[in-house]
């Protein structure tokens, strides 16, 4: 790696690049050092044909957000999808952050004190500076992103409004205060994922217990955010839990909880909109909560992102 202080202007609280790799043409990794966040923290872009930083241009921007998990990180959609390709041609920065194992990108609420770490701060005040600043980012923006990412996608797109013109969840908890005592339900979801992820922290850092906070969770849910969504183009997919034509032979015999709580809050997110009035494109599937399936979502999702900033 090389120091970036040279010629990348920080964001407005100071959170700057303190180091770039480029293992591909295409392919530029950053590392930034930011102050609402505990330690270095790292995005991948995937820049456009003709890009330099002295461009007399900007390019859109594409931002796809990881799921959770131990090896969730920035380079998740380019380890596991074929993207470089997809988007050789496209005339946009694709931006790939790390989110956190379990970050829900969201600001933690702390027990009501604030407080690293702010997922949500680092990547739509800071990182967004630095890009424009920095990188040539400009003009529109779309987001995506898969089971976590997905929810990531929505949740931003719906609290910032104008932001992205362009969301697509895949697989994504999208209603956050389903609640299925019989079953895996959200809230399920965030307890689990700080348990493994953040070990010695307690579950409700994240946005407080679902009842007795239930006005944060609401305030970042977006099924409940569903209204401020109209305008933006949407696209929404999940799995039933089911083993489907990706999944290996003998399929078994137990569904996939996650895929298939996945599926009925997508569901019930996609009713919520068009009560409402507002398009959404879905598709609903037999599958399970694996890559080959946000594969081929991608595939089917890039068209309609890329067209609303493009």
């Amino acid at each position: 790696m090389r120091s970036a202080t040279f010629f990348t202007a920080p964001s407005d609280d100071g959170a700057t690049v303190v180091a770039e790799h480029r293992p591909r043409p295409r392919v530029l990794d950053l590392a930034v050092r930011s102050p609402v966040l505990p330690g270095v923290a790292h995005v991948r872009l995937l820049l456009p044909p003709g890009w330099s930083r002295g461009a007399s241009r900007t390019w859109p921007s594409l931002w796809l957000l990881h799921g959770g998990g131990g090896r969730a990180d920035h380079r998740a959609w380019t380890d596991h999808t074929d993207l470089e390709d997809l988007t050789a041609a496209a005339e946009v920065i694709v931006v790939m952050p790390d989110g956190g194992r379990c970050g829900q990108y969201t600001d933690w609420w702390n027990r009501g004190e604030g407080g690293a770490p702010r997922w949500e701060t680092f990547h739509l005040a800071e990182l967004r500076q630095i890009l424009e600043r920095g990188y040539r980012a400009g003009g529109e923006s779309a987001v995506a992103g898969n089971a976590m990412g997905g929810f990531g996608a929505m949740s931003y797109a719906a609290r910032h409004r104008g932001v992205f013109r362009a969301a697509a969840s895949f697989s994504g908890p999208l209603h956050t205060l389903h609640a299925d005592p019989s079953a895996l339900d959200a809230a399920d979801l965030v307890e689990l994922g700080v348990a493994v992820a953040e070990p010695g922290r307690d579950w409700t850092d994240v946005w407080g217990h679902p009842e007795r906070q239930r006005i944060v969770w609401r305030q970042h849910n977006p099924f409940d955010l569903a209204d401020r969504l109209a305008g933006v183009r949407l696209y929404v997919s999940a799995g039933d839990g089911a083993p489907g034509p990706y999944d290996p032979r003998p399929a078994p015999a137990d569904r996939d909880a996650l895929e298939a709580l996945a599926h009925t809050v997508g569901r019930q997110f996609a009713d919520k909109l068009r009560k409402l009035g507002v398009p959404v494109s879905t598709h609903f599937y037999r599958g399970t909560h694996t890559w080959p399936y946000w594969r081929r979502e991608l595939r089917a999702a890039l068209p309609v992102l890329l067209d609303e900033i493009t």
